[in-house]
């Protein structure tokens, strides 16, 4: 596949940089992103926010907004069904023309950001849908789309977790709000994965990456029997349909729950229990206090247009990166030497596919286990001889039009596992040694039987391309996993050669980077942050310490609202009083 990559102003297609600090490394790239993040956050916080005009208090404006309907049916299921959600959601709620005095700080702008980013993105993977999978590896303006897709991408994380800062720092669960606070980091967690599926589905050598590295992590918790990150089919279902109906549900449910309990009140400091008590009860209450104007539509459509402006500059000045993937036929071409090596470790049980473990055989070396083994509890679902699937059944489909191949595979078939290992292991010793003339290979001699006509036919099988349509046909029905020809390359020195040379091996894992010098995925720098602590970095079962810590800070950040302690670190740390500074000298004045 030819890969036509759309020019930028400014070019990323080159070797990223890094920065190192105590056992930590991160890109320049993704740095720069964070640093962007907390750059934002605070001058949200910091510069002034438009000053209104205040209105003294009235009661909930829905009130006047609601019209009696004429000759209702009190019985009916429709009158009861009706004024059920009218009275948890007026229209005053639902759409309000005024919001509370006090909410007069920028930070408050990036929740309506974030769905306007969030409506490019759909936009921008619609347009990719309608293209095709291969569209936007293949027509500049495919490219175009993609960028704004990627850079659409980048900024509803960015936003989303600015929006949680702020949120944090607020306190935002105060007052029945904790069920909005854990719909809201839901949505963030739903968010990292539809984000995650969606590199996984670019079809390019970063997505190859991704899906080797992060399979392991997968299998070790026993679902990469489901959830194959190889099979670029699945990913894209999920991306596509899937986790966006599991997305918007969440983002759909924490927007009403914001419009029925609105935004959270001040924070403000309580004496004793009674004042502590009075004031919960004033927190979970409707605002009763002065409001300002607002218009929630053009809010929107403001926050729409610069998202727009901001997407299609950055795709236009910056582009998107696009690797080709690796191929079986690429490999054997541009490494025969390398492809030869593991062609016959995998003859001979050597390779690293050969002896992993669940789901592909019943091997140990990449199986993980903290208590308990969730990888060998699943078991063998997607079962892998590494002889049989990656050399010997592929070179049958083509030995009845070779006849010296033909004596070979038979004579390997009849001898015994002894046999075929001793020629497998003598030739391992040689092959180290081969030579290259006129593309022709030639390999020392050495008591190897069939095998090096076996491996000879092998390459030339794959230089042909015929290897990589033989593992995908292999499967039933339509070829969009990647499994085989993935695990094959990966067992070859060749694709982490490349992986290294774009700088996305080491103790970032390769799942946050990106080629080139792209920010990859700093949303996902907490669960990357494991790898990079000695102690957890050296062990067998990193993927499931990364896991389990991961899904530990996740679960503490979703039960904040019933945590002591940590429930407390918004009034301790009084950040709220720079986002409410306002409020309160107006309040005082």
């Amino acid at each position: 596949m030819i890969i036509k990559t759309s020019a930028s102003i400014i070019n990323l297609n080159q070797p990223q940089h890094y920065f190192h600090w105590s056992i930590f490394t991160i890109s320049i790239a993704n740095l720069i992103i964070i640093a962007l993040m907390f750059i934002i956050f605070w001058l949200a916080i910091l510069l002034p926010f438009p000053k209104g005009k205040l209105e003294p208090g009235h009661t909930e404006n829905e009130e006047r907004l609601k019209t009696p309907a004429q000759s209702e049916v009190p019985e009916s299921w429709t009158y009861k069904v009706r004024h059920f959600f009218l009275r948890i959601l007026p229209p005053g709620k639902l759409l309000p023309d005024r919001q509370p005095a006090y909410v007069a700080s920028w930070i408050y702008v990036f929740g309506v950001a974030t769905l306007a980013a969030l409506g490019l993105v759909i936009a921008s993977g619609i347009v990719l849908a309608i293209g095709g999978v291969n569209w936007w590896h293949e027509s500049s303006i495919g490219h175009f789309v993609n960028s704004v897709h990627l850079w659409g991408v980048e900024l509803f994380m960015a936003f989303m977790v600015i929006h949680l800062w702020g949120k944090f720092w607020m306190a935002a669960w105060r007052g029945k709000r904790a069920l909005t606070w854990m719909t809201g980091v839901l949505a963030f967690a739903v968010s990292i994965l539809e984000a995650f599926t969606g590199y996984l589905s670019q079809q390019n050598f970063d997505s190859q990456w991704i899906a080797t590295n992060g399979k392991d992590a997968i299998n070790a918790t026993g679902l990469g029997s489901f959830f194959n990150l190889m099979n670029f089919g699945q990913m894209l279902t999920w991306h596509v349909v899937l986790i966006p109906l599991v997305l918007v549900f969440f983002i759909a449910l924490h927007i009403v729950l914001v419009r029925v309990h609105g935004v959270s009140h001040p924070i403000q400091k309580a004496h004793g229990r009674a004042e502590r008590k009075a004031r919960k009860v004033a927190e979970a209450a409707a605002w009763r206090g002065p409001t300002r104007q607002y218009d929630i539509l053009k809010e929107g459509f403001m926050a729409s247009v610069i998202v727009l402006v901001l997407v299609v500059l950055l795709a236009g000045l910056l582009s998107s990166p696009d690797k080709p993937p690796v191929t079986v036929a690429t490999w054997a071409k541009l490494a025969p030497a390398d492809f030869m090596g593991t062609t016959v470790s995998e003859l001979a049980g050597t390779s690293e596919t050969a002896h992993y473990g669940p789901p592909y055989n019943n091997g140990s070396s990449n199986v993980q286990k903290i208590g308990v083994s969730w990888q060998m509890l699943a078991g063998v679902h997607q079962p892998i001889n590494t002889a049989q699937t990656f050399v010997l059944s592929p070179l049958k489909t083509i030995a009845s039009n070779n006849p010296q191949l033909a004596k070979a595979l038979k004579q390997y078939d009849r001898a015994s596992g002894q046999q075929q290992n001793s020629w497998a292991q003598a030739y391992l010793k040689v092959v180290r040694d081969v030579t290259f003339k006129n593309k022709v290979p030639s390999v020392p001699k050495a008591n190897d039987g069939p095998v090096p006509v076996i491996v000879k036919s092998e390459l030339y099988m794959a230089q042909n391309g015929a290897i990589d349509a033989d593992l995908l046909a292999q499967q039933p029905f339509y070829g969009t996993n990647y499994t085989k020809p993935l695990l094959f390359i990966e067992d070859g020195s060749y694709f982490s050669s490349i992986a290294k040379s774009e700088h996305l091996t080491g103790s970032q894992w390769g799942v946050m980077n990106e080629t080139g010098s792209y920010p990859g995925q700093p949303w996902l720098w907490l669960y990357t942050l494991w790898y990079q602590i000695p102690s957890f970095s050296t062990s067998a079962n990193v993927d499931l310490i990364a896991i389990y810590l991961t899904g530990l800070g996740t679960l503490l950040l979703l039960l904040v609202p019933f945590i002591p302690g940590l429930r407390d670190v918004p009034k301790l740390i009084p950040v709220h009083r720079l986002i409410w500074r306002q409020w309160r000298t107006k309040k005082h004045s």
